[in-house]
């Protein structure tokens, strides 16, 4: 078949936009994909954008999902004016008793600092909200934001410092611990204006859009849960199990299962400096505390 000249000569600069899409695109490919808002979805060299505007805001999903492991995110929040906007990066599984661990950045006028919530769903139930600030500006540089889940605890970390535990008190106390759900990794932004911003008294401004939240990794080790085998078969490997198809389950080792000292002083420091709400010390909303929060 004959080939026009023009044709020719457009033909090596359409392959370098192929393969420079391709490359642009396989540092997260692996990992997750576009969950809703496609097009508000941005690749950047190495880097990926979560975009909100006043049409849509944007998530991803992981492509597999996970019982136990740990999830991290490299990420720069939206800068200058982000009153209204929340970015959240959170693990959940499905239906009306999924459990889910919740990163939510609740964003502030310019100057004023971000918020970071944390909060758990356990079969379905949530209201466990935690709010602190940070110690930096998490919108200048890339920060770490990881959950890990072991069969022991959930543990919510910041740059590699611990910020939250939920430890697993079932055997002593009969509370509670997600322990048979598999759950994906999340990543989303969105207009939250009604509570986001000092309980909803700050609207998003518009005319600051788009508000972009940058990615430079996502990172999840975990026991990749397999659809179509026994529940109850794949609850046991993952539960049980030392080694996978995806190397040393590292994150069930005897010194993952509770903070070592450094991190435990790591814990109080965080708390003390930076916590602003804690459900747990909230007798208008429970009168009694919630049994977790009992030491």
């Amino acid at each position: 078949m004959a080939v026009s000249r023009t044709a020719a000569m457009a033909l090596p600069l359409l392959l370098t936009m192929v393969i420079s899409l391709t490359m642009v695109e396989s540092k997260f490919d692996d990992v997750i994909q576009p969950s809703w808002a496609n097009d508000h979805v941005i690749y950047d060299g190495d880097l990926l954008m979560l975009k909100l505007d006043n049409s849509s805001g944007s998530g991803f999903v992981s492509k597999s999902k996970y019982l136990y492991g740990k999830a991290s995110a490299e990420i720069k929040l939206v800068p200058g004016d982000s009153a209204g906007t929340v970015t959240a990066f959170y693990m959940s599984s499905e239906g009306d008793n999924h459990n889910e661990f919740d990163f939510e950045f609740l964003g502030n006028r310019t100057g004023e600092p971000y918020l970071v919530q944390t909060n758990l769903y356990i079969n379905g139930v949530g209201n466990r909200e935690q709010r602190m600030d940070l110690w930096f500006d998490p919108s200048t540089d890339f920060h770490s934001y990881s959950v890990l889940w072991n069969p022991q605890q959930v543990v919510f970390l910041v740059d590699d410092t611990p910020i939250r535990v939920y430890s697993n008190q079932e055997s002593t106390k009969g509370i509670a611990f997600p322990r048979d759900q598999p759950m994906a990794v999340y990543s989303s932004i969105w207009n939250a204006d009604d509570w986001a911003t000092e309980g909803g008294r700050v609207k998003t401004d518009w005319s600051h859009a788009p508000f972009v939240s940058t990615y430079r990794e996502v990172k999840i080790d975990g026991c990749e849960w397999v659809d179509g085998v026994d529940w109850e078969s794949e609850v046991k490997r993952c539960s049980e199990s030392q080694w996978g198809k995806e190397g040393r389950y590292w994150w069930k080792e005897k010194e993952m299962m509770m903070l070592n000292v450094h991190q435990s002083h790591q814990l109080l420091w965080a708390r003390s400096k930076h916590m602003i709400y804690d459900y747990c010390n909230d007798p208008a909303r429970f009168p009694v505390q919630p049994a977790e929060c009992a030491h």
